[in-house]
C-alpha cells in the first residue's frame, strides 16, 4: 500500500460531478476511484468500436476497440485490460504494454502496486508477464496463477503432458505441474491448485499424487505425509515454514511442513493467517454443521455463527482480530468473537485504525451503501462507495462516495459517527 502520510488528509470534502459524463458519451460503465480518493475513472464508449476511459473527466489520448477490468493500483496508478487490432495488452494511465498477445486476462498487483503481471494466451499457449515481460516458455493450459508479494516472481499451474480426451490414464499418471517465471518444476502431479510464495522466491502449493492422496509440495517436492485433502498453504512470515489446512479421517486439522500443528479437530478449517508479529496462527473454522467461528492458535472462539465466516484481519500490533459473519442470513462483523449489534443486507473487509482501537466497514442496506464504523452508522446514504481508510493517526476516515450523480471524497473525524 502507498505512503498515506502524504494523502491529504485536511480538506473536509471535494466533490467531481460524474453524471453529466453519460451525455457525452455512447454509454459509461462502473466507477472505479483511487485509493487516496483523487481519482474516479470509468470505462467509456465514445463511437462503435471505439473505447476509452474518463477520469476525472479527462480522457485517456488514445482510445481502443475494447477495454474492460479497469483498476487502480495500490500506488494508484491506472491499469486497464486493452485490445487494439485484434490483439491484448495491459495499458497503464493510458500507455499500452510493448508486448500484445491473443487475449490477456486477470491482472495481479504486488502489495506495493510497483509490479503488475497478466495470464496470457498466444497462439494456443499459455503463460504470464510480468512487468511487460512475457514467459520464455508457454504451456498448453495456465490455472491459479499468483504473484509474489515483492512482486518479483510469478508462477501458475501449467499443463506438461498433452492429452486427449479420453487418454485417463495419462490423467492418473499426472499430467499438471507448477512454473515459477515460466520454469516448470521436475515432476507433473495429478493436480495443482492454490500456491503461495515467500519474499526467498520459494512457491508451495497444493498437489494431488493419486486420485485418492493429497498433499503440499514447496519447490516441487511433496512432503512426505498424504492427506485425505488439503487447502492453500501459506508461508510463516518470521520462521519461513509452509502451514496448510489437511484433511485427516474425516477431520480438519492445521499442518506444518507435513505434521500437525494443531491437535484439535474441526469439521472445516481453511483460510489461516499468522500474525503480525509472527506469534499466533488463526484460522476460519467449522466446530460442527452450521458452527462457524475463528481459531486461535488452535482454540476456536466461544461465539459460532450459522452461515458463514469470511475476510479475516489482523489490527497491526496483533492484539485483535476481525471478520465478516453471517449469521441467520444476516451479514455483521464480529472482533474477537463479538458480533455487532448492526446487521446489513452486505458487507465488506473490516479495516483496522493502525492503533486498533477501531475498525470500519463499507456496507449495505436496502439497496443504498454507508460506512460503518465501531457499530455505529455513518448518517449518510449512498449510491455507491468504496472501502475506507484510516489516516495515519487514526483520528480520521477517508470515505469515496458518489450521491446524487456526484463523487465526494470526505475525510471525516471518527467522533461523528453515531
Amino acid at each position: 500500500m502507498a505512503d498515506t502520510i502524504a494523502w491529504d488528509w485536511q480538506t473536509g470534502e471535494k466533490s467531481i460531478p460524474v453524471g453529466n459524463s453519460n451525455s457525452r458519451f455512447e454509454w459509461v460503465e462502473e466507477p472505479y476511484v483511487s485509493y487516496d480518493g483523487e481519482r474516479v475513472a470509468s470505462i467509456v464508449n465514445i463511437a462503435e468500436g471505439e473505447f476509452t476511459v474518463c477520469v476525472n473527466g479527462q480522457t485517456w489520448e488514445n482510445p481502443f476497440e475494447k477495454i474492460w477490468h479497469l483498476r487502480f493500483t495500490a500506488d494508484d496508478r491506472l491499469t486497464a485490460l486493452v485490445s487494439d487490432a485484434g490483439e491484448w495488452t495491459l495499458a497503464v494511465d493510458g500507455v499500452s504494454w510493448e508486448n500484445r498477445f491473443g487475449y490477456v486476462w486477470n491482472p495481479l498487483f504486488s502489495q506495493d502496486g510497483r509490479s503488475i503481471a497478466v495470464s496470457f494466451q498466444q497462439d494456443r499457449q499459455y503463460g504470464m508477464a510480468l512487468n511487460d515481460v512475457p514467459w520464455e516458455e508457454t504451456y498448453g493450459n495456465l490455472t491459479d496463477p499468483v504473484l509474489s508479494p515483492d512482486g518479483n516472481h510469478t508462477a501458475a499451474s501449467v499443463q506438461v503432458i498433452p492429452t486427449g480426451e479420453v487418454e485417463i490414464r495419462k490423467f492418473q499418471q499426472g499430467t499438471i505441474s507448477a512454473a515459477k517465471d515460466g520454469v516448470v518444476w521436475d515432476r507433473p502431479f495429478v493436480n495443482v491448485w492454490r500456491k503461495a510464495m515467500n519474499l526467498n522466491g520459494d512457491l508451495a502449493a497444493e498437489v494431488r499424487l493419486t486420485l485418492y492422496d493429497y498433499t503440499i509440495a514447496v519447490n516441487g517436492s511433496p512432503w512426505e505425509k498424504t492427506f485425505g485433502g488439503v487447502w492453500e498453504p501459506i508461508f510463516h512470515p518470521i520462521s519461513g515454514a509452509v502451514i496448510a489446512p489437511v484433511r485427516v479421517k474425516g477431520k480438519w486439522y492445521l499442518a506444518e511442513e507435513g505434521r500437525l500443528l494443531w491437535s484439535t479437530p474441526f469439521d472445516q478449517l481453511w483460510h489461516p493467517v499468522v500474525s503480525p508479529d509472527g506469534k499466533c496462527i488463526v484460522a476460519i473454522v467449522a466446530t460442527g454443521f452450521g458452527k462457524w467461528t475463528v481459531a486461535v492458535d488452535g482454540r476456536a472462539w466461544r461465539h459460532v455463527f450459522s452461515d458463514f465466516v469470511t475476510d479475516m484481519t489482523f489490527s497491526s500490533d496483533s492484539r485483535k482480530i476481525a471478520v465478516i459473519v453471517k449469521d441467520k442470513e444476516r451479514w455483521s462483523i464480529a472482533v474477537q468473537g463479538t458480533a455487532w449489534n448492526n446487521t446489513f443486507d452486505m458487507i465488506w473487509k473490516p479495516v483496522f485504525s493502525p492503533d486498533g482501537a477501531h475498525v470500519a466497514a463499507k456496507v449495505e442496506r436496502g439497496g443504498k451503501y454507508t460506512m460503518a464504523l465501531d457499530d455505529r452508522l455513518w448518517r449518510q446514504d449512498c449510491e455507491a462507495a468504496w472501502d475506507p481508510l484510516f489516516s495515519p493517526d487514526g483520528t480520521r476516515l477517508l470515505v469515496k462516495t458518489i450521491e446524487d450523480g456526484t463523487y465526494f471524497r470526505r475525510v471525516i473525524p471518527v467522533g461523528e459517527f453515531g
